[in-house]
This record gives C-alpha cells, sequence and structure tokens, in this order.
C-alpha cells in the first residue's frame, strides 16, 4: 500500500513571507552548512556502532509484541498500562492519536471485542483509588514499564496494584503480569525472574523518552487492534528521508535547524507545537517531554554553562485560539509556532442549512465543520505572519499508523540533531536526578539518609508561609 508522505511547510519562518527583521534567509541556512555536516557525521558514526540504537528501531522483529497482543487480547477484558514519562507518554499518545476517546466505551460493538485500556501514569492517590473501584481486576491484565526497575513512582503504583489483585484473586498469577524493561538487568527484570512474569524487552541504548517504537508504545497499541507494522513502515519512511544529508531535503534536519536558529540568534526560547486535531493533542504531551528533557541542559559537552534549550508548549486549535492567539500575535517576541494540519479527517459533518437570514451566523450554512477548522488554521498562520511571528505548519495527509510512526520519527531525529547543533547531550537528564535523590532520601531509601536530613534542615528554616 502506499503511503502518504507528512510535509514541512516553512515559508512563514523566511525573510520573504515575514519580512527582514522577523524571518530567516537562506543564507543563514546555508551558513550552518559545517555544523550541519558535523552533526549529520556524528549521527551516523554513533547510530552504525550502536550507540544511538532509536534510529533502527524501525526494521526490529515485532513478532514477540504481536504474539503477546494476541493472547492479551483473548484473555483479558482490561489492559492497565503502568508507566511515567515517556514509558507513559509515548503509549497514550498511539492510543489517542488511532482511537476514539470513547474506545473504552466502545471496544466490543459491532466488532471482535478487545480489552479496555487504562493508563495509570502518576501517583495520585485519589485516582488510584477510583481505578481500583472500577476494574475487575480478575480479567485484568497489568503491564509494568520502567527500564531501570527503580522508578519509585511506576514501582510504587505497581505494587499497589500486585496486592490488590492478590487480595480480589488470592493469589498472584504470573499471566496477569507483563514487564517491558530492560534485557538483562534492573529491579524489575530481577522480579520478572523470581516471579515468572513475562516480559518484553526495551532495547540498550534506547532511552524513556526515544522508547515509544519499541515494547514501550507497541504492545498496548497490538492489543487495540492497531497495525502496528504500519507504524514502523512510516518510521522507516521517515527515517529514508531523514538519513539525507542535504538539508533542504531532510525535514527532521530543517526542523532542527529552525528551531535553533531562532531561539540563539533571534531570542525565542519558546517553542509551541499547535495540533488542529484533538487526536493530535497527546502526541503534542509526548513532545514536550522530548524536546524539553533532551535539550534542556545546563553544561556544553565541553563542560561549560551553557543553559541550553526551549521551553516547549502545547496548544489546540481552534480551542487555544481564543486562549493563547492573543498572547502569540502581540506579546513578546518570544516564539515559534509549529502547526499539524490534518489534510483529511475520518468523518466530514456538513454543517446544517439553517437561520441562513440571520446575519453573523448564515454564512456557515452548507460548509463542513472539516472546511472550517481548516480555514480557522490557515487563517491563523497567516495573521501571525502578517505581524512578523515565525510560524511553520506540518501537513498530515490523514490521521493513520503509517503517518504517526513518520511523526514520532521525525521528531526524534530533529531532538537529536538539535542536540548536536546545542553541542549538548540530548540523551542524559542530569537536571531531574537531585530531586529523585532526595525523593529517596525522604522515603528512607538506604544510601540517601544525608539527603533526608537536607530535607528537614530546609523544612526547619521555613519562615515564610502565611
Amino acid at each position: 500500500m502506499e503511503q502518504k508522505e507528512m510535509r514541512l511547510d516553512f515559508n512563514f519562518m523566511m525573510r520573504e513571507q515575514i519580512g527582514d527583521d522577523s524571518g530567516l534567509a537562506a543564507e543563514d541556512i546555508q551558513f550552518l552548512g559545517g555544523h550541519i555536516k558535523r552533526v549529520h557525521d556524528e549521527l551516523t558514526a554513533k547510530r552504525s556502532s550502536g550507540e544511538i540504537a532509536f534510529f533502527d528501531l524501525p526494521y526490529q522483529d515485532t513478532g514477540p509484541i504481536k504474539s503477546l497482543a494476541a493472547d492479551i487480547a483473548a484473555t483479558f477484558d482490561n489492559f492497565l498500562l503502568i508507566g511515567i514519562g515517556g514509558s507513559a507518554l509515548g503509549p497514550v499518545a498511539i492510543h489517542n492519536a488511532l482511537h476514539s476517546p470513547f474506545y473504552n466505551q466502545r471496544v466490543g460493538k459491532g466488532g471482535k471485542a478487545r480489552p479496555r485500556l487504562y493508563f495509570l501514569d502518576n501517583v495520585d492517590p485519589d485516582e488510584t483509588a477510583v481505578l481500583l473501584e472500577i476494574l475487575d481486576l480478575k480479567k485484568t491484565v497489568i503491564v509494568v514499564i520502567t527500564k531501570s526497575g527503580s522508578t519509585a513512582e511506576t514501582m510504587a503504583s505497581f505494587l499497589v496494584l500486585r496486592e490488590a489483585i492478590r487480595k480480589t484473586t488470592g493469589r498472584i498469577d504470573p499471566a496477569q503480569i507483563i514487564a517491558i524493561t530492560d534485557p538483562e538487568t534492573g529491579i524489575l527484570r530481577k522480579m520478572a525472574r523470581q516471579e515468572g512474569y513475562r516480559t518484553l524487552d526495551i532495547p540498550g541504548g534506547v532511552g524513556g523518552r526515544f522508547s515509544v517504537l519499541t515494547p514501550v508504545g507497541l504492545l498496548s497499541a497490538a492489543v487495540s487492534g492497531v497495525d502496528i507494522d504500519e507504524i514502523l513502515s512510516g518510521a522507516a519512511l521517515m527515517d529514508r528521508r531523514c538519513s539525507n544529508p542535504d538539508i533542504w531535503q531532510n525535514p527532521a534536519y530543517m526542523k532542527g535547524v529552525l528551531e535553533y536558529l531562532f531561539h540563539t540568534r533571534e531570542g525565542r526560547n519558546i517553542s509551541v507545537l499547535m495540533a488542529y486535531s484533538e487526536a493530535l493533542g497527546s502526541i503534542i504531551e509526548w513532545y514536550v517531554q522530548l524536546w524539553a528533557e533532551s535539550l534542556g541542559k545546563k553544561y556544553g559537552l565541553d563542560g561549560r554553562a551553557v543553559y541550553a534549550g526551549q521551553t516547549p508548549v502545547k496548544a489546540i486549535g481552534a480551542t487555544d485560539q481564543h486562549s493563547q492567539i492573543q498572547l502569540y500575535m502581540e506579546g513578546p517576541h518570544d516564539k515559534t509556532i509549529t502547526f499539524l494540519r490534518v489534510e483529511e479527517f475520518n468523518t466530514e459533518i456538513p454543517i446544517p442549512e439553517a437561520f441562513e437570514e440571520m446575519e453573523g451566523i448564515g454564512y456557515l450554512c452548507g460548509h463542513t465543520l472539516n472546511e472550517l477548522i481548516h480555514a480557522e488554521q490557515r487563517a491563523t498562520e497567516v495573521a501571525l505572519a502578517r505581524a512578523g511571528r515565525p510560524n511553520c505548519r506540518i501537513d498530515i495527509p490523514a490521521i493513520t499508523p503509517s503517518v504517526i510512526g513518520q511523526l514520532f520519527y521525525m521528531f526524534e531525529v530533529q531532538t537529536a540533531f538539535a542536540g548536536g547543533l546545542y553541542k549538548i547531550d540530548p540523551f542524559d537528564q542530569p537536571g531531574v536526578e537531585e530531586g529523585k535523590r532526595l525523593t529517596f532520601g525522604m522515603m528512607g531509601r538506604k544510601g540517601f539518609e544525608d539527603k533526608k536530613r537536607e530535607i528537614e534542615g530546609i523544612q526547619k528554616n521555613s519562615r515564610y508561609v502565611i
């Protein structure tokens, strides 16, 4: 089947369209030619050595994932995924993009029944309590995802669910728990071996926020009936485009360069991603982590303080035209805006011909909601361009597994490439580690007693509370 390709339209980031004071010239991009080649060569070498493993995920064997998914779909009524960060954002993004928000109310109607899907990605006690109330734990499979096995939030929620199952059924059935974790090491891997849980591997060299195209994102998709091979086929298509060293033919490289130049040269330190589709909202949430955690770094590769990174912001059109666009149009010149536009929705809904004689509403009659949302998006980008606000657009032919795979892969390459331009490591996250250590201390983990004392000392000196 022929795959339709996404397209990046960045006319409204260039001087010809938004003016010399706001846009970039082709020469600005060409000037980075040496840096672009350097980063491309670095990424190519690290890919060849296996150091950056996400590049090769489109070509994996999905047999074990599909086999396990088929067994789950035939055995259980409910599927509960427990994870946090990339271990949850990726699966949720695929699910919300390719299924109705009312999926759990619709499964089993008009076709073969599939499990209802639930995602637990926080340690909010009230949310967990309600989930335990509504789930029939005898008919629920638990999928716990953490590469290290030491992620406090994920493991705490897993222990709560595991105990709830034990109390409900009188025992822990190993077939009811699936662990997605490191292939060899870690606490969860040890636990799975000890208790006989079924497992799937997160490949070595793939960090959490780059793991959506591993079993992390693909198992829940397969359980719900998504063609995961089509997702990977789309990613492979984008890989071929993103392997081209010519930046004028490579959408991921071009997008990374545009954001980098506007940030470092023009001070546009906020990157807005605005989707004119409710289905793509969770992909933006996934992107927010990818862009923020990968590029937000204090130190460069040479050890000097650089304070790199843009702040990513989620917006949904046309809703946020009524909440955010006023700021983007007339507020500080500190943002770039990327639109996600869906060319063909799954459904066309006509606007009824009623009240045609009423000024201010009659003009809508005879059109469709599809026409209206497309007009809203186009009008917004043109208005921003006229105000000298740089924006670009990713044209999505339709929301299909293939296109979703293209989108994930492009954003991942874009992020890795931008890390090379900033000369930082886009694959670590040292800024979150101190918070983890302090949490370990407060919860009594052995070896972190000094962190608990630090927190206690701060609390004793807290005077400014009213």
